[in-house]
């Protein structure tokens, strides 16, 4: 189900986890001068969210074929495993360079937790026959700027969209009780970069209104005021 948290932005709530749907006012192209919008998909839920994927673009007034560009906050199997299915979707792919090898089906696992549960997943999980664009922090994507946040996974990226006041985090941090909070020990790859990335996130932001992560409900309005408090919670102490 496609659920709109603000103008041209929309939630598609997958079950347990979440992919989003933006109208992008920015540029029509990776770093072109064009001002047309352009229809960004940003994550893609699991091998079995292909139809709940497609069908909720379609409640939002589009088809999978008006997808332009995809943003990809991290490599996990429930943010890449309906990119290989979704039938009609021609668009390149972004993604954090530390976790492009993965997409691509190569397998430069870590040696911990996080890469032995990828490495258990990756049987579930398709290589995509779509062009991959490895990007750094900082990178223009359309109106879309790229924020490096390991710590989840070593590549992951948050991205926020200024002209929509919105910002999408990705499984850096995790909605629970209407608070964010970290992403858990025992997800992460290195929870110390999930804190410093999180403080980091907070301070190079200026306010935004909507706040979409992995998992848990989105925010509609506040998203930097709700980023600032688990920066703070973590700093003072409160984080889990």
């Amino acid at each position: 189900m496609a659920t709109e948290l603000g103008e041209g932005v929309w939630w598609l709530d997958l079950g347990g986890v979440n992919a989003y749907l933006v109208d992008d006012p920015g540029s029509g192209g990776n770093g072109g001068g064009s001002e047309e919008e352009s229809l960004t998909l940003i994550d893609a839920g699991t091998p079995r969210d292909t139809g709940t994927i497609a069908r909720g673009i379609n409640e939002a007034g589009y088809s999978l074929s008006d997808v332009e560009r995809v943003l990809i906050t991290h490599y996990d199997m429930d943010h890449v495993g309906a990119l290989a299915g979704l039938s009609g979707l021609d668009a390149p792919v972004s993604v954090g360079a530390a976790d492009a090898g993965l997409l691509r089906g190569e397998h430069p696992h870590w040696a911990n937790r996080k890469g032995a549960f990828q490495l258990l997943t990756d049987p579930l999980v398709e290589e995509p026959d779509l062009v991959i664009e490895p990007i750094e922090d900082g990178v223009e994507i359309g109106g879309f700027r790229a924020y490096h946040t390991p710590g989840h996974t070593p590549g992951h990226v948050a991205y926020v969209n200024e002209g929509r006041s919105a910002a999408f985090l990705g499984d850096l941090v995790m909605e629970s009780d209407g608070e964010l909070r970290p992403s858990p020990w025992f997800l992460s790859y290195d929870t110390g970069e999930v804190a410093g990335s999180i403080a980091a996130l907070a301070n190079r932001l200026g306010e935004f209104e909507v706040c979409g992560m992995g998992h848990g409900v989105p925010f509609v309005r506040g998203g930097s005021d709700r980023l600032r408090e688990c920066a703070d919670g973590i700093r003072n102490g409160d984080g889990e």
